[in-house]
């Protein structure tokens, strides 16, 4: 149900050219964007189960910490403060990835990408320097505009600069680099939480400005994409860097595509009344909602934000919890790696699919094993070493379940929509992305605290929605060139019957 074949039976269009160093370069450059998010991630969850991070600004979550051992583990962390300085991000990336919409289509990606760099260092050098609650609040607003402004444009970069047979795998580069971030600042948080004196939480939080002078300095020697130029007029120089990036002299193909949907966008009056308005452009929409919305509710950042914590509440010890994230740090960047060779050989939707049962499988265990365990009650002692080996070893195989699907490809939607609403259509894939880890992030451990091992049921079950909704209505776009999309949702069985409705013109 999800295959594709284009009009007539043909085979999909190709374009010649080959994989040169200097689109390799540029690629892995532009991918850094994604350290920024990754970082934060992985170090939110750490920072949060600091002591002395705690007994400074979350006072009541601290006492509560350190109150006998028997009280209810799932509601140890409970705060709805604690909550909105890891979530607070989440809600200024969503307000923030909808104005890059217009800078990323007025002035080009590598603007974008250059801003995102300089915003993040500042909210990086804000939260270090933190003395008051409010400035640590303040601080996370600045970081969620940088990640906002990077997580819409970088994905477009990618998917634009990419020789149309390896856009798969250089698309989950910005996802590889997440999980790198991620990575680093689970070793991080290790490493300053045994600092003496109380200031490790400092040095986590600050270190958050080295991926941001790694994306600021790539921007600077980045050239922007063929695609971009072409959109703002600048035509002969994309295609002296067509030629440059495909290593060839004859782009015509590609170029004379670009041209033409460039063409398509000056025709369409508003991208954003286009895009809500005019049905045509109702499958990439779906996608651009549907696909984000789904990626928070795997219950992913649960695991990934709020590790250490979790684990916490698990009754591992405070070592144990650090470990444990970075153990799923480990997992989490090397399964990515399935997905960079696997994309473009066994399809993006086969991956959806096989992560989607790998997660409902094992994320149902999960919830398995904590309500044996803790029950409704969460009042436990003692946690046997085997029972917490089994599951670390659960949510590893869930994390990897999510690494080689839904992590990478939940950025499937940049790759999808025509030139004329692209930009638009990105950045409303990353705030639906942003507004509901904001939800998850702001509603984590009050669900916890209510819901017990039944949060992990709830999750599994919209993984389970989510694999029928692959199966049934996602197509598949390995090997499909950017500009020829639109041929994938002519040809679907259940899409095509929007695809030939009028689009929106400026009036005569």
């Amino acid at each position: 149900m999800g295959g594709v074949s284009f009009d007539g039976g043909s085979p999909p269009p190709s374009y010649p050219g080959k994989l040169t160093p200097y689109v390799l370069l540029t690629v892995l450059a532009g991918a850094a964007g994604g350290l920024i998010f990754g970082y934060d991630l992985g170090i939110s969850g750490g920072v949060t189960s600091m002591a002395p991070f705690l007994e400074k600004f979350f006072p009541d979550v601290y006492e509560r910490q350190q109150s006998i051992t028997s009280t209810n583990q799932y509601c140890k962390f409970n705060s709805p403060t604690l909550q909105l300085f890891t979530s607070s991000l989440y809600l200024a990336a969503l307000f923030a990835s909808l104005a890059a919409g217009e800078v990323t289509k007025k002035f080009g990606r590598r603007i974008s990408m250059m801003m995102a760099g300089f915003i993040f260092l500042f909210g990086a050098a804000l939260n270090a320097g933190a003395v008051h609650l409010s400035m640590l609040i303040l601080g996370r607003i600045l970081l969620g505009i940088g990640i906002g402004f990077a997580n819409q444009s970088v994905p477009l970069y990618l998917s634009e600069m990419s020789p149309y047979n390896y856009r798969g795998r250089f698309n989950i580069c910005f996802q590889l680099m997440i999980t790198i971030g991620i990575l680093c600042a689970n070793l991080i948080n290790f490493g300053t939480a045994k600092i003496s004196g109380g200031w490790g939480w400092r040095l986590s939080l600050g270190l958050a400005g080295v991926p941001a002078v790694i994306i600021l300095i790539a921007s600077f020697f980045l050239s922007d994409t063929p695609n971009s130029m072409v959109q703002r007029g600048r035509e002969i120089e994309a295609k002296a860097l067509l030629k440059r990036i495909r290593g060839v002299d004859n782009v015509d193909a590609e170029f004379n595509d670009m041209l033409a949907a460039k063409n398509e966008a000056d025709l369409v009056e508003s991208p954003w009344r286009n895009l809500f308005g005019t049905k045509c452009y109702r499958p990439q929409l779906a996608m651009s909602i549907l696909i984000p919305f789904f990626q928070q509710f795997t219950g992913i950042n649960v695991i990934m934000f709020y590790a250490p914590v979790l684990f916490q509440s698990l009754g591992f010890g405070s070592d144990a919890s650090l470990i444990s994230s970075v153990i799923t740090g480990v997992v989490n960047m090397f399964a990515t790696g399935v997905s960079i060779y696997g994309s473009d050989r066994w399809g993006r939707r086969s991956l959806f699919l096989e992560g989607g049962v790998q997660m409902f499988i094992f994320q149902s265990l999960i919830a398995g094993l904590i309500g044996w365990r803790f029950g409704v009650s969460g009042n436990v002692t003692d946690i046997p070493f085997w029972f917490a080996a089994v599951v670390v070893v659960c949510i590893c195989v869930y994390v990897m379940g999510f690494a080689w699907s839904w992590g990478p490809l939940g950025w499937y939607p940049s790759e999808i929509f025509p030139l004329e609403v692209r930009s638009a259509a990105q950045s409303v894939t990353v705030a639906v992305n942003m507004a509901f880890t904001f939800i998850v992030g702001q509603c984590f451990l009050t669900m916890l605290c209510s819901m017990k091992y039944g949060l992990f049921i709830f999750f599994a079950f919209f993984v389970a929605v989510m694999t029928l909704f692959c199966y049934f209505f996602m197509p598949e776009t390995k090997n499909i060139p950017i500009e020829e999309m639109t041929q994938v949702w002519r040809s679907h069985w259940f899409w095509k019957r929007f695809m030939n409705e009028p689009k929106i013109r400026p009036s005569p």
